[in-house]
């Protein structure tokens, strides 16, 4: 029997950081769950990213992932913007790290190229592809969509340890902060 990895990928945002759960098994893909972690925009920044924090630290304790990925900052136009995001960022590195679990990196082009095929693939292609990559999934929202991409791209570059060409499967557990199959 193919052992099995589960993944967490993380889009950061201050306002939404998106999450998603998946198994590799073998060569297959298995969606878990998936979800965001919220703050409040009237919060100072500081309880913003504790928010952060412990939701992300509460999806690490239900779900016990054994690698994560995050998606790398691009710079905007807005410096403020960029500097708040790459905060948000640097919580979403540090949570898994501090509970033991490798963290790896990729740039939003990447994570196109890996689930779509082309590095720039607009926001509905890579939503769809990661549809047909997880059949079955009921995903929360756009953000936790985008956090499944990066679990996906982690899976297909070695953060699985499975071979190239990894199928889809359906797969089932309980409910959580967003959703589960």
């Amino acid at each position: 029997m193919a052992s099995r990895r589960r993944l967490m990928g993380l889009d950061p945002g201050l306002r939404h950081t998106g999450w998603g759960i998946i198994d590799v098994i073998g060569t297959r893909l298995v969606h878990v769950a998936n979800g965001a972690v919220t703050s409040r925009d009237t919060d100072d920044l500081a309880r913003r990213l504790r928010d952060l924090h412990d939701g992300i630290a509460a999806v690490i304790a239900e779900w016990e992932p054994d690698g994560a990925a995050v998606e790398e900052t691009f710079v905007n136009k807005n410096p403020v913007s960029t500097l708040k995001l790459g905060q948000a960022r640097g919580v979403a590195l540090l949570v898994p790290a501090l509970n033991g679990i490798p963290v790896a990196e990729y740039a939003p082009n990447h994570i196109k190229k890996s689930v779509v095929g082309s590095g720039h693939a607009a926001k509905q292609q890579i939503h769809a592809m990661v549809r047909i990559l997880l059949p079955g999934a009921q995903i929360a929202s756009a953000d936790a969509a985008d956090a499944l991409a990066v679990a996906i791209c982690h899976a297909h570059h070695g953060g699985g340890k499975a071979a190239p060409g990894l199928t889809a499967a359906r797969g089932s557990g309980p409910r959580s902060m967003g959703t589960s199959q």
